[in-house]
C-alpha cells in the first residue's frame, strides 16, 4: 500500500508539474498578453511578470508596446505645380491598446505602412515643390494627422512622421541650379550698383572740397603716385594737368570756327570777280594772221527770278595774232 501510495503522489507531482509547466507565462516589461479563451476575450491585457493561464483552453499573444520605426517606401507623384517628385518618408508608431491592436484590425503594421503610402500620395499632390522642400515641418504635420486620424480605432498611436528625402528628375535640378545663380548674380550686381552710387557720392563731395583748394588735389596726385611706385617700381607716372586738357578743349572749337570764316570769305570772293579775256600772241615771221571770227550774238538771260542775268551770259573768248 505504500508503495502505491508513495506512486500515486510522484505521479500527481509529474502531472501537476506538467501542468504547470504549460499553465505558466513570464510577460516580459515592453510587453502585454492578451488572453483568448475559446476565442473570446478574457479579461485585461496581462501585465509584465509571471502568469498562467489554462493549458488547452486559453491563447495567449503577446503585444510589443514599444515604439516601433516603419519607413515608407518611395513614393512618386505630381504636386499641385505639376513637377515630378519622388518622396520617402518614415514613421513612428506604438500601441496603446494591445486588445484593440488584435482585435480591431489584422496585421496593424501592414495596415499602418498602407496608409502612410496613401496619405505621403495625397500630400505630394496637395502640395508645391517649394513646400516639400522648405516647408516640411507643416507637411509632417499633415501627414501624421492622415495617419493618426484611422489608427486611433486600432489601438495605435502616431508618434511623429518625417519626410526623409525629396528626389526631383535631372532636368529640374538643372533649372532651379540656375535659378538659383541667376538670383545671386541679380544681388551681386545690386550690391555693386548700390556700392557705385555711395562711391559716387563721396566721391562727389571729394571734388567739391578740390575745387575749394587745388592744393589738395596735387597732393592727391602724389599720393597716387606713391601708391603705384610702391607696387611696381619700374612703372614711371608723368603727371599730366588737367587744366592743359581744358585749355585744349577751348581752344579746338575757336580754331574751327576761324577755318570756316575764311573758308566762306574766299567763296565770296571769287563768286565777285569778273571773267578774264584771253589773248595768243605769236611770233612775226609765222604765217599770215588769221582773222578773228565774228562774235556769236549774246544770250538773252532765261527768265529766273531769283538768278541776275549777268551770271547767265555767255562771252566767247576771241583770238588775236599781232604782227
Amino acid at each position: 500500500m505504500l508503495q502505491e501510495l508513495v506512486g500515486s503522489l510522484v505521479a500527481a507531482g509529474a502531472a501537476g508539474l506538467v501542468y504547470l509547466a504549460a499553465a505558466a507565462r513570464v510577460v516580459k516589461q515592453y510587453e502585454r498578453g492578451v488572453v483568448f479563451r475559446f476565442g473570446r476575450l478574457i479579461g485585461p491585457p496581462r501585465l509584465p511578470g509571471f502568469t498562467v493561464i489554462i493549458p488547452m483552453v486559453d491563447r495567449l499573444h503577446k503585444v510589443n508596446m514599444q515604439i516601433v520605426t516603419l519607413p515608407i517606401p518611395a513614393q512618386e507623384g505630381i504636386t499641385r505645380d505639376n513637377v515630378t517628385v519622388r518622396v520617402d518618408a518614415v514613421v513612428y508608431f506604438k500601441v496603446i491598446d494591445a486588445a484593440n491592436a488584435l482585435i480591431q484590425v489584422e496585421d496593424y503594421r501592414f495596415a499602418v505602412s498602407q496608409m502612410a503610402q496613401t496619405s505621403l500620395r495625397s500630400i505630394i499632390g496637395k502640395s508645391d515643390l517649394d513646400d516639400l522642400l522648405s516647408n516640411r515641418e507643416k507637411l509632417n504635420q499633415g501627414l501624421e494627422l492622415m495617419i493618426d486620424s484611422p489608427a486611433i480605432g486600432w489601438g495605435v498611436q502616431i508618434d511623429r512622421v518625417e519626410i526623409k528625402d525629396v528626389s526631383l528628375p535631372d532636368a529640374m535640378k538643372r533649372s532651379m541650379a540656375r535659378q538659383a545663380e541667376a538670383d545671386r548674380e541679380r544681388r551681386a550686381r545690386i550690391i555693386n550698383a548700390d556700392a557705385e552710387l555711395q562711391a559716387s557720392k563721396k566721391l562727389a563731395e571729394a571734388a567739391g572740397v578740390m575745387s575749394e583748394q587745388p592744393a589738395a588735389l596735387q597732393l592727391r596726385l602724389l599720393q597716387t603716385v606713391v601708391a603705384v611706385a610702391a607696387e611696381k617700381n619700374s612703372t614711371l607716372v608723368l603727371p599730366f594737368p588737367v587744366e592743359l586738357l581744358r585749355f585744349l578743349e577751348r581752344a579746338a572749337p575757336q580754331e574751327a570756327q576761324g577755318r570756316d570764316a575764311e573758308r566762306s570769305s574766299v567763296t565770296a570772293g571769287a563768286d565777285a570777280s569778273p571773267p578774264v579775256r584771253e589773248t595768243v600772241t605769236g611770233p612775226s615771221d609765222e604765217a599770215p594772221p588769221v582773222p578773228a571770227p565774228d562774235p556769236e550774238p549774246e544770250l538773252a538771260p532765261a527768265a529766273t527770278p531769283d538768278v541776275p542775268p549777268s551770271a547767265l551770259k555767255i562771252t566767247p573768248a576771241a583770238l588775236t595774232h599781232d604782227d
